[in-house]
């Protein structure tokens, strides 16, 4: 990352938790770009968005927005998140958390709206980054996807349906199994690793203070979880290709 531009909206500054909110919000900014030496190229505010229902006036969920700018020196050194290859492992970096807050699962599934947010610690965040450039830097890893909306279990999706690839991998049991799959513990990177780099990958994993864990890897195209095939990738694509389109038609 080199500088970053954003555009924050907000509901009305004058109510009090709104306000508490924005300043929260460019709080977190603030200390994140000065850790990674990303300058604030502009930006705009946008308050005031809300609608009012009968004698409610409700509020935006806060959405701060960030347009950040990388450099890529070597363009040899691109890394996609699509899985490349059958049979290339399949590693997480970062810690799970028995932690379902603020997820995708957690308000569509279980129809909660308002939850805390999940735990994130700024220096693990940055050594995570870090340790992935190295990797990249050095080519060992095929691809590499952050886990973000809708889990671990999306993120591998995602990864794997560019190329209509699969994925086998088995959960770690000292997790609950709908957390690890569809929690949204931050500082979380999927990456797929060649079987003639997985030493060298394990290797530079070990010199980092990030944890990471074996997951499985790569198949033709079936989504098998703990031995339990979960369907083809191609269906999941699918669903997710034309998701827009039949929740407008609904």
């Amino acid at each position: 990352p080199s500088a970053i531009t954003n555009c924050l909206n907000f509901g009305n500054p004058y109510i009090p938790e709104v306000y508490w909110q924005f300043v929260g919000a460019i709080k977190g900014m603030s200390k994140a770009c000065l850790k990674f030496g990303t300058p604030v190229t502009g930006g705009n505010v946008s308050f005031y968005n809300q609608s009012t229902i009968g004698d409610k006036t409700i509020p935006v969920f806060p959405t701060p927005t960030i347009g950040m700018l990388g450099i890529l020196p070597d363009k040899s050194l691109k890394t996609g998140m699509d899985f490349k290859n059958e049979g290339d492992k399949v590693y997480l970096m970062g810690d799970s958390k028995n932690d379902i807050n603020s997820s995708e699962y957690l308000y569509s599934w279980h129809k909660v709206k308002l939850s805390p947010a999940p735990f994130f610690d700024l220096d693990t965040e940055y050594e995570l980054q870090q340790t992935l450039k190295g990797l990249i830097a050095n080519k060992v890893i095929e691809s590499a996807h952050d886990c973000s909306d809708g889990g671990l279990f999306t993120t591998l999706v995602e990864s794997a349906m560019v190329k209509n690839l699969g994925f086998e991998i088995t959960t770690d049991d000292e997790f609950r199994k709908d957390a690890y799959l569809f929690g949204e513990a931050q500082s979380r990177v999927v990456v797929s690793v060649k079987p003639e780099n997985e030493e060298a990958f394990v290797e530079m994993m070990a010199q980092s203070p990030v944890e990471f864990s074996f997951l499985g890897q790569v198949n033709a195209g079936d989504i098998i979880i703990d031995e339990e095939n979960w369907g083809n990738v191609k269906e999941y694509k699918e669903l997710y290709d034309n998701a827009l389109e039949r929740h407008l038609s609904n």
